[in-house]
């Protein structure tokens, strides 16, 4: 198995677009079978306002990374200036089991 950091910058003034399809990506990520989620979650502008997302996952098939992006409610509403998807590995730390 692999790790895979997938990250997600908002496009400047899609906050309520955010808001209004966060409901959907949570539920398709909960019941998605592409991948399995490491960890993940919002990043936070100084303010705490949602900007972004970070999830990293594991796999052993690259190819249902990109699945999973690109069937993720939030990239398909347009929330995302620009989607990353890098291979990744833990040198520090864990993330537990």
């Amino acid at each position: 198995m692999s790790l895979y950091v997938i990250t997600g910058m908002d496009r400047p003034g899609t906050a309520e677009l955010r808001t209004a399809t966060r409901e959907q990506h949570l539920a398709f990520v909960r019941d998605q079978t592409f991948v399995r989620f490491r960890v993940g979650g919002p990043f936070l502008s100084p303010e705490g306002k949602m900007i972004g997302s970070l999830l990293i996952v594991e796999t052993d098939d690259p190819g249902r990374v990109a699945e999973f992006v690109n069937n993720d409610p939030y990239g398909k509403a347009g929330l995302f200036e620009r989607v990353d998807v890098r291979p990744w590995k833990v040198t520090v730390g864990t993330l537990g089991s």
